[in-house]
């Protein structure tokens, strides 16, 4: 794929893509039999291509995105992190999940033969990539570190908001596993709309990974379910990531609490997937007030004019309900194309239980909504109506009465439970979380951290199959000395 600074992406003809899949499928099954040190190897390749690349690449993100060179770099750094930990998890094995259970002719009710299961690739996954992380959430972010790590090859779509980046940083992560023997066609990308919907219903993708608008997730979802062959669609679509301050903490720290509730919602211009959108403060708290007189007039760059269309729009939507007030309404004439000021609302926990489809509408970008209640009771019940959520935070005390009660309803909708913290930021690591009930992702997986390998897999179990033709992982001397499972026992 070629493009220059200035112009858009083409889509990718119709010769170009059956290459790319024909590539693709004829990879997989080379791939997939890769050994666990050389597979790690290859991904510290491409983290090792792009750490080379960055002074090249960042720039072509920054001019895609209006994001600050400083954070994307820091960004390159966690992209080639998790492409680093996912080496170490691929090393590790009990990934693998492999068990055995030898033949017992005396087992009952019947004589257990041999069976050896381990969890194998899917095969070619589609990749998605979001606008608001060129690098951590683009073409080699987690999905495709994910997928690679598993033994599956990507196919990536490119996101139409990063023209100049897309060529280079393709080339990049390509450069990296052809410096280690790769199979042609490990990773591919396509562009185009009508590709994407294409990508996801050919008979070559095994899964999806994506990043996302609910609306445009939610679709592609569809069309995966729709299938003659249905395959699993992760998708990463929306979340309110509701913040939860009990009376206690009110007031104990409402100021800091206010400073850091504002602090976190314009991070990265409000455009985290992670931002507090939803504040629930005690009705006679002083929290509300401090927001109002905290918000500044400034402005903030978005990352495209569809990101400002739809964030003007929503927010107006919101504020014009009859049961919402403003706190910052600034006005938002005479910015540029891309920039906005914060708008930030206020409602009560009646009112959202009453209307929760108008005021719980995801808004992308600087803004928020303070709900107050009048009672841990209608907390509660305002929580009743909340869509499941990537992140829920409470705010407590170390002898707060509601924390345990309020720490435990969370849990039951959100994939990620805070306290006294506030969600964005997502640290990757093995014991990461980043998903939840829908709209927020596939609630069993997560699409950051060691586990999101499991996405890509699939188990396996062998009857009786002679040692020479078993995957290494499952013949007895165990050669890649992973932890396995054999007759109910660890080792």
């Amino acid at each position: 794929m070629e493009t220059t600074a200035t112009d858009t992406l083409l889509d990718t003809s119709a010769q170009d893509y059956e290459r790319i899949l024909d590539a693709a499928e004829a990879a997989a099954a080379p791939f997939a039999r890769t050994d666990l040190h050389e597979r790690a190897h290859l991904l510290r390749s491409v983290a090792d291509a792009l750490d080379a690349t960055a002074s090249e690449l960042v720039p072509l993100a920054a001019a895609d995105s209006s994001l600050p060179e400083p954070r994307l770099r820091g960004e390159v750094t966690r992209t080639t992190t998790q492409l680093r930990m996912f080496a170490e998890v691929v090393e590790e094995g009990s990934w693998l999940e492999a068990i055995i259970d030898t033949a017992d002719p005396d087992a009952h009710p019947a004589p257990r033969p041999d069976l050896r299961r381990m969890l194998v690739p899917t095969g070619p996954v589609a990749v998605f990539g979001a606008s608001n992380f060129p690098f951590a959430f683009g073409l080699g972010g987690g999905d495709t570190a994910s997928a690679l790590a598993a033994g599956c090859p990507v196919v990536a779509k490119a996101h139409p908001a990063q023209p100049r980046l897309t060529a280079a940083y393709a080339r990049a992560i390509d450069e990296g596993l052809r410096a280690c023997g790769a199979p042609d066609g490990t990773f591919g990308v396509v562009q185009g709309a009508e590709i994407g919907r294409q990508l996801v219903q050919d008979r070559r993708i095994t899964a999806v990974g994506f990043t996302g608008s609910t609306s445009g997730g939610r679709a592609l979802a569809d069309l995966a379910a729709g299938r003659p062959d249905p395959i699993p669609f992760y998708g990463e679509l929306g979340s309110t990531n509701p913040v939860f301050v009990t009376p206690a903490a009110a007031e104990d720290r409402s100021g800091k609490i206010a400073g850091e509730f504002l602090e976190s919602l314009l991070l990265g211009a409000g455009q985290f997937c992670t931002k507090p959108g939803l504040l629930f403060v005690p009705e006679q708290s002083s929290i509300e007030w401090l927001v109002r007189t905290a918000v500044a007039d400034d402005s903030f760059r978005l990352l495209h004019a569809g990101i400002r269309q739809s964030f003007l729009e929503v927010s107006q939507q919101i504020l014009d309900h009859p049961e919402v007030r403003p706190v910052a309404v600034p006005e938002q004439s005479g910015l540029d194309e891309l920039s906005v000021r914060p708008v930030i609302g206020v409602t009560d926990a009646r009112a959202l239980r009453r209307n929760p489809q108008d005021l719980l509408e995801e808004c992308f970008g600087p803004f928020g909504l303070i709900v107050t209640y009048t009672s841990i009771e209608e907390l509660y019940a305002a929580m009743a109506v909340l869509p499941g959520t990537l992140t829920a935070t409470v705010h407590g005390t170390d002898d707060d009465p509601d924390a345990a009660g309020l720490l435990g309803a969370l849990a039951r909708r959100a994939g990620r439970v805070i306290w006294n913290g506030w969600p964005t930021g997502v640290a990757v690591g093995w014991a990461q979380h980043h998903g939840g009930p829908y709209p927020a992702t596939n609630s069993v997986h997560t699409s950051v951290g060691a586990t999101a390998i499991r996405r890509f897999l699939r188990p396996v179990a062998y009857q009786s199959v002679p040692e020479a033709n078993l995957p290494s992982a499952l013949v007895d001397a165990n050669p890649w000395g992973i932890p396995r499972r054999v007759n109910g026992r660890l080792s």
